[in-house]
């Protein structure tokens, strides 16, 4: 697997450590300006609302997550999402941001839920859920 263009070597370190270690289901990603590249902000083993709360409400950022919940027969399942989250003030940025979208998503073959969020609503539980189906 190659590196995309414009992530960190944190940022990277920062997804191989979620995916390899399990340690954390959360790593959420902004652009450092002056480095043009994207960092990681957070890292972290979220509850939902933990990560609804972590999310600027003016300046996106990129997010990978691993959600946990339980199928409509009570199989506990794991899925992995890659949300863009781009409020609605903050769409100057929706250029670079969904540059970085696209180059997470060839890095991240196997995540197979991709969504774009301009409001928090936009990513309530039950509909995160029914997206990893």
């Amino acid at each position: 697997m190659s590196s995309p263009t414009g992530l960190s070597e944190s940022s990277l370190a920062a997804l191989r450590h979620m995916r390899e270690q399990r340690e954390i289901n959360t790593v959420i990603l902004r652009y450092a300006g002056a480095q043009g590249v994207l960092v990681p902000e957070i890292e972290g083993n979220l509850t939902h609302d933990e990560l609804l709360q972590s999310l600027p409400a003016d300046e996106p950022r990129l997010v990978v997550h691993e959600l946990a919940f339980a199928d409509p027969e009570g199989t506990r399942r794991h899925a992995q999402l890659l949300i863009l989250w781009m409020p609605l003030d903050a769409s100057e940025q929706e250029w670079a941001y969904s540059d970085g979208f696209t180059a997470l998503r060839e890095f991240l073959p196997d995540v197979h839920v991709h969504l774009t969020a301009r409001r928090t609503d936009q990513l309530a539980y039950r509909r995160l859920v029914a997206l990893s189906g």
